[in-house]
């Protein structure tokens, strides 16, 4: 496994970027799931599910914040994926005024990951808990789906959460990197800001021996943006 190598995204760098915001929500413009229809999703996720094992690609925050109890975890590779900043966030860590980006997979390449197998015993249960985390309004719901990722075991059907977004309102498919870094180096909302996000993420992948090209190159361009916005973090005494 590579040693992980020194990013220029430091926590130093990532604490200018945090603004307390109040959660003002998501607006109007979204329309929101029922606990009972997103139940109704879970137990279609568990149907489909079988007798198969269920596994869960995690390819952003679900390998550094898991919702979920796991049995085992494989690195995992989706063919035909890749991770790209191109959900607009109003909310959560972005707000109207300075919206932030989220993470999907869209389209085309490769995307190295992890993948979690769930127990048997509470897979019911733990879609429930994914479902209600994961699919909050109606216009999510064609961004979970089963893809087949590639391990060292074997190929595995695994579930994924926000695959496959479409060109629409609140979706920005292609972004070049640097009006990427130019967001996530500003946006911030209740949850925190998007540059902790990126960091979390990027850091955790290098734990794990994971080189994404594109993010690593994201968050050098993001500790610059970081810098030209806010300055140099103040030097420890």
């Amino acid at each position: 496994m590579p040693h992980p190598r020194k990013m220029s995204l430091t926590p130093d760098l990532v604490a200018l970027c945090f603004r307390k915001v109040e959660n003002l929500g998501y607006g109007n413009d979204w329309i929101p799931l029922t606990e009972a229809e997103q139940d109704a999703i879970a137990q279609r996720l568990f149907a489909e599910c079988g007798e198969e094992p269920l596994w869960v690609f995690a390819y952003g925050s679900l390998i550094w914040k898991p919702t979920f109890e796991h049995v085992e975890d494989r690195r995992a590779t989706a063919i035909g994926w890749h991770r790209s900043f191109c959900m607009e966030l109003t909310a959560w860590r972005g707000t109207p005024g300075q919206p932030g980006l989220m993470m999907a997979l869209d389209r085309g390449g490769r995307c190295d990951g992890v993948a979690f197998r769930l127990p048997d015993d509470t897979r019911l249960d733990d879609l429930i808990k994914m479902v209600r985390r994961e699919i909050i309004f109606q216009e999510d719901l064609d961004m979970v789906r089963w893809v087949h990722v590639r391990t060292e075991a074997g190929k595995v059907r695994a579930l994924v959460f926000w695959a496959g977004p479409k060109h629409g309102d609140g979706i920005s498919l292609k972004l070049p990197l640097e009006r990427v870094a130019f967001v996530l180096a500003r946006a911030c909302g209740y949850a925190g800001s998007c540059a902790e996000y990126l960091y979390n993420t990027v850091s955790h992948l290098e734990a794990l021996g994971i080189r994404d090209r594109n993010l690593w190159r994201l968050q050098q361009l993001v500790a610059e943006e970081i810098v030209q916005a806010y300055g140099t973090p103040p030097k420890a005494a």
